[in-house]
């Protein structure tokens, strides 16, 4: 056989390989985005379009007043500024306390160190249902039920975010920390004008996953928030959920606006996310 022909082989068996590949992803694509394509119809439909069997996917005459209704028929503009609020002051203080702490774990050596971080790390694998009822009554006696402190304060203290920030840390050069000590630097001044600006990446990423996780977090306004003015989006939502009828239309309408913000940060963040992710494990 020719090298000619052996290069056509392999090329031929590399085409194919790479069309099964696109295909394959064409078809998990197109399996991840037919729920949200049904969500969308489902908000332009009538109410008893959206029940109606067999479904109909491209409603006769689409109801573009169903996201009129959804801010009329419920005070939705101040239950995505009560989610706004909450999301603001829970990314701000995850973010600032999560890198103290990483920075701390990676660079600032102290007795115990390994043992405090393993420990800490292990409250990853403790439910959350099992502290949902203690953190509940400690608030209760704090006076800070029914109030937003209530889904701000414990988010400050992450875990995952700990891990996420200090592995990206522990791939920086030591050089910079050093450098930084010669100009008269104190480990609080290294960390904040030197260290942390090289951890973007990884705080966006960090940032990202938290604002998606307190946007659509609906357990915990349920648990704490008692007052409808102090709800949150996903608890105005669920309004449109009866007992004995639910109005799918606007709640498809509430979730389709819900999804829009996630969306527009992912988008503008997809860069450093990507490279957050795969620096995060480079040195462990």
């Amino acid at each position: 056989m020719t090298n000619t022909a052996v290069v056509k082989k392999k090329s031929t068996g590399f085409w194919v390989r790479r069309v099964l590949l696109y295909a394959v992803l064409v078809i998990i694509g197109v399996v991840m985005v037919i729920p949200f394509l049904w969500m969308l119809s489902t908000s332009l439909k009538e109410q008893y379009d959206a029940v109606k069997i067999p479904p109909v996917w491209i409603p006769p005459v689409p109801q573009w007043d169903n996201y009129v209704k959804l801010f009329t028929e419920q005070p939705m503009l101040q239950f995505i500024l009560n989610t706004l609020k909450i999301v603001f002051f829970v990314v701000i203080g995850q973010l600032f306390f999560s890198s103290l702490a990483a920075y701390s774990f990676a660079r600032i050596p102290f007795k115990g160190r390994s043992v405090v971080f393993f420990f800490y790390i292990g409250t990853l694998m403790v439910p959350g249902q099992v502290t949902m009822i203690p953190t509940y009554l400690m608030f209760a006696k704090a006076g800070l039920t029914d109030n937003h402190l209530a889904l701000i304060l414990p988010a400050f203290f992450s875990a995952f975010g700990v891990f996420l920030l200090r592995q990206f840390f522990m791939s920086l050069p030591k050089e910079l920390e050093e450098a930084a000590e010669i100009d008269g630097c104190n480990p609080f001044t290294t960390y904040w004008r030197i260290m942390l600006p090289l951890v973007v990446p990884a705080m966006l990423t960090l940032g990202v996953f938290t604002l998606m996780n307190t946007w659509n977090d609906y357990m915990g306004p349920l648990i704490y928030l008692s007052t409808p003015e102090k709800f949150t989006m996903t608890l105005g939502i669920a309004y449109f959920k009866g007992v004995y009828t639910t109005q799918w239309n606007l709640v498809m309408a509430g979730s389709i606006v819900s999804v829009i913000p996630i969306l527009v940060a992912y988008l503008c963040a997809q860069k450093y996310f990507i490279e957050g992710i795969a620096f995060s494990g480079v040195k462990g």
